[in-house]
């Protein structure tokens, strides 16, 4: 599990049809000390309903994030998982 802030959502005209009524989320990761890390932001199917500047718990384990949108099998790899408070 990583952690992450949204920073936006994708749009796609033509996708998988597995990803047919599911939100795609551009989310930068973040180090342990809530800076951001360096590199290219993830794009990830949203599990829980998240938005534009939440904090959240993604994984990037293929099984889990197929798994947490109910979507098996499927091509996804990478899904956020939950929403962090504080």
């Amino acid at each position: 599990m990583l952690t992450g802030r949204v920073i936006g959502e994708v749009v796609a005209s033509h996708k998988h049809e597995s990803h047919d009524s599911l939100k795609l989320l551009l989310v930068e990761t973040l180090r342990p000390d809530g800076s951001v890390k360096k590199g290219a932001p993830l794009v990830a199917v949203d599990s829980v309903g998240a938005g534009t500047g939440d904090k959240v718990l993604v994984t990037m384990d293929g099984w889990g994030a197929m798994t947490a949108v109910d979507r098996f099998p499927a091509p996804i790899d990478c899904a956020v998982m939950g929403i962090i408070d504080h």
